[in-house]
């Protein structure tokens, strides 16, 4: 492989081809709004999204900067085998690479892999039962959810092929006492199903929280979900509020575009 292009954080922009500045712009964005909705683990979780081209290369947060630091031109860009592709002062989190890289090699629908450590999310993923459906947010997140059992720090590449396996098609992913997992075809479709799953959680730690019985959903009701859901969304799932999002990261002044 060629030696990395040299980058600095002035001459990125003028680097890249246009689809990736705006590939880099969102993922940008994406970290910023995990900060402001407080989801964030310090440095220690990671969204990655897929550069557009025929390379299979992907850009991920550089290790050791806060998600409320990450900007468009910061983001570090590697390929399937975790080799960084362009020049960066930054390196990546091996345990990261392990997750997005067994992802995006599997599933080329999924151009964007958010993977977060939130208390919510972790509570329900060290219940035995996982997430119920008690809420209409879950409705929307058992469409699609998956499990996959914990196996220490994800560093080793053996456990790649049972991470897909058991994510499958599906959008949603519960790393058992880990995490929480979506994957999108875009930034903002990964950004809603995890505001999906998240609130899901939360929701479920505060109604066992109030110690009364809990009241299911009917299956019935579930399987109208997905017809329904594309419905709300007009069929745009989070593109509908990607720029709402967007237009509220500006107005707190955020230089994730830099």
């Amino acid at each position: 492989m060629s030696a990395p292009e040299k980058a600095t954080k002035s001459s990125v922009r003028e680097l890249v081809p246009a689809e990736e500045w705006q590939a880099r712009i969102d993922l940008a964005a994406a970290y910023r709004l995990v900060a402001d909705y407080g989801w964030d683990d310090l440095v220690f979780t990671h969204i990655s999204a897929r550069v557009p081209g025929p390379e299979h290369h992907f850009l991920i947060n550089p290790y050791g900067m806060m998600f409320e630091e990450i900007t468009a031109s910061s983001l570090v860009k590697v390929d399937l085998e975790g080799n960084i592709v362009m020049d960066s002062e930054y390196s990546i989190n091996p345990a990261g690479f392990t997750i997005h890289s067994a992802v995006h090699a599997a599933r080329e629908d999924a151009i964007c892999v958010m993977h977060l450590h939130t208390d919510h999310g972790i509570a329900v993923s060290a219940q035995e039962l996982g997430l119920l459906p008690i809420s209409q947010q879950a409705l929307f997140v058992l469409a699609s959810l998956g499990y996959h059992d914990y196996e220490g720090l994800a560093l080793n590449d053996e456990e790649k092929p049972r991470l897909v396996a058991d994510l499958g098609k599906k959008t949603f992913l519960i790393l058992r006492n880990h995490g929480l997992l979506t994957v999108g075809q875009s930034v903002a479709d990964a950004f809603l199903s995890m505001f999906l799953l998240e609130r899901a959680c939360r929701i479920q730690i505060l109604a066992q929280s109030g110690g009364s019985k809990l009241v299911p959903i009917p299956d019935a009701i579930l399987a109208q979900i997905p017809r329904q859901e594309a419905v709300v969304t007009k069929g745009g799932r989070g593109q509908l509020a990607w720029p709402g999002l967007l237009r509220r990261l500006d107005r707190i002044g955020s230089n994730y575009r830099d």
